[in-house]
């Protein structure tokens, strides 16, 4: 896993903007807390990573202190509800030994944040115990697990292809480890990795719409809208079958984020006039090569000016030189014209090419890649405008689908999409005097990988849970003080 650089100018702008203003609905802390029309005595969570407190590129115990869940749960003990358990990992570095991949950074322990070479960087740390098994002393109410898509909730076998559930699973689904605790509520945030991992592999997938197979299905696939749909359908039957009342929350725009929102979209500045007649010369055949493609007709005009590589020296943003696997393939023509051209304002770069796009440095970047320049940034590193609607197209539908089945139900349901992009924005949330925004490690709340929340982060979500369910169920739960919860910790 690349280090994640970041310049100490923009961390000593620092954390928050002090206001007086606090962008929440009243709060219910002067009011007799009640459950209303709900009933709080076994309360179950059912998602993925997010539900699970999942942060910093891992699980671990601080996180699982302060997911979601567990701050809806202490708000419902003040109104009748009961024990909330979760399956805590053993320590609070999270990863496991006996499943690291060191060389994909695959369950490292978490990252945390240091100085290098000048700038701050995330850094994944060691993990320190194995894979354990802790499924005897549940049954656990909180069932977020890490990597779940919709339809893996209801996999019966789904613990043998993700150790996160196998360590609390017990040879049921998910949504049938929910069912069997009979639970009188719920709560269910699903679907956000059923395009998070296209998007982050840089649309190295497919588009399922349509073309759903289970056993052809690729772990970076689209799913099938259709599919998904009908998959919470099922979930919400199972879960309300015997009264259960509960909240869905829909899916927030994952293009939004940090994790494609750090990086520009034009990176490559501040060249020299030597660097850039230098690049432009590089690429001078590429051009003539696509130039007389064009001038046989072989590409269009707006073919050929979209591929035309060109650097200007000075303040100027150029985009970086990319491999877009969705141009017309050309090397049976030349084998040298490649897939090659710039990104565009319209294409997102993922926080994990900053270390590539540095130039060499004989002591902080002695590989010298110098992608986007000399060398092109590899695919799996940018998600194009064609990738992004593709993610925004699947995202519309699957929360058209969430807010019916919310509806038909009679279930809350949170608008967690709005309340991240009024979040991205740069005036961001005020809560109790103090400003927050999606701005990567300095706005507090997302976490040092740039996908998942900080305990901060995840009580804003919670306050909106409560929102959402004070409204349905004429309950009374008090929102969660934001500020109490942790954030990025600097060194």
């Amino acid at each position: 896993m690349k280090r994640i650089l970041i310049s100490t100018i923009a961390v000593s702008a620092l954390l928050f903007n002090v206001s007086c203003d606090t962008d929440f609905d009243q709060d219910v802390n002067d009011i007799v807390v009640t459950s209303g029309e709900a009933n709080f005595s076994k309360y179950v969570a059912l998602g993925n990573s997010l539900t699970s407190g999942y942060r910093d590129n891992a699980l671990y115990i601080d996180g699982q202190n302060e997911s979601y869940p567990n701050m809806l749960a202490m708000q419902m003990k003040m109104a009748g509800g009961g024990e909330f358990k979760q399956p805590m990992m053993p320590n609070n570095t999270g990863g496991f030994t006996n499943l690291f991949n060191q060389a994909t950074g695959d369950f490292a322990g978490k990252y945390t944040l240091g100085v290098v070479c000048g700038a701050l960087s995330p850094s994944p740390t060691a993990p320190e115990a194995a894979l354990d098994n802790i499924a005897a002393q549940g049954p656990y109410q909180n069932l977020g697990i890490p990597g779940a898509k919709s339809f893996h909730l209801g996999v019966a076998t789904y613990g043998s292809a993700n150790p996160y559930y196998a360590r609390f699973s017990t040879g049921v689904s998910p949504v049938a480890a929910a069912v069997a605790q009979a639970p009188t509520f719920f709560s269910l945030w699903i679907g956000n990795n059923d395009v998070l991992s296209y998007a982050t592999s840089g649309g190295i997938g497919v588009d399922q719409t349509g073309n759903f197979n289970p056993v052809t299905y690729g772990s970076n696939d689209i799913t099938d809208p259709t599919v998904f749909a009908g998959t919470i359908s099922q979930y919400i039957a199972a879960l309300t079958a015997n009264g259960a009342k509960g909240v869905i929350a829909n899916i927030p725009n994952v293009t939004a984020i940090p994790y494609f929102k750090t990086v520009p979209s034009m990176p490559i500045s501040g060249l020299s006039d030597a660097q850039a007649t230098q690049l432009n010369g590089a690429y001078a055949p590429y051009n003539a090569g696509i130039l007389q493609l064009k001038n046989a007709g072989i590409l269009s005009e707006a073919e050929y000016q979209n591929r035309i590589i060109r650097f200007t020296a000075g303040a100027v943003a150029n985009g970086a030189v990319i491999l877009d696997k969705e141009l017309k393939d050309l090397t049976s023509y030349n084998p040298a014209l490649k897939s090659y051209r710039q990104t565009t304002m319209k294409d997102l770069i993922t926080l994990p090419a900053a270390a590539l796009l540095k130039p060499y440095d004989a002591t902080c970047n002695p590989r010298g890649i110098s992608a986007g320049t000399a060398v092109p940034l590899e695919d799996r590193y940018v998600l194009t405008e064609k990738e992004t609607e593709r993610v925004l197209a699947a995202t519309t539908a699957y929360n058209a689908s969430l807010k019916s089945i919310a509806s038909s139900k009679g279930l809350a349901f949170v608008d967690a999409n709005a309340k991240m992009l009024e979040l991205s924005k740069a005036s961001g949330i005020q809560y109790d005097g103090v400003k927050y925004n999606a701005t990567f490690v300095t706005g507090g709340t997302f976490s040092l990988d740039g996908v998942h929340l900080t305990g901060r982060g995840y009580a804003l979500i919670a306050n909106e849970f409560i929102k959402a369910i004070n409204s349905k169920y004429r309950s009374t739960l008090p929102m969660v003080n934001v500020n109490s919860y942790s954030g990025v910790k600097f060194p």
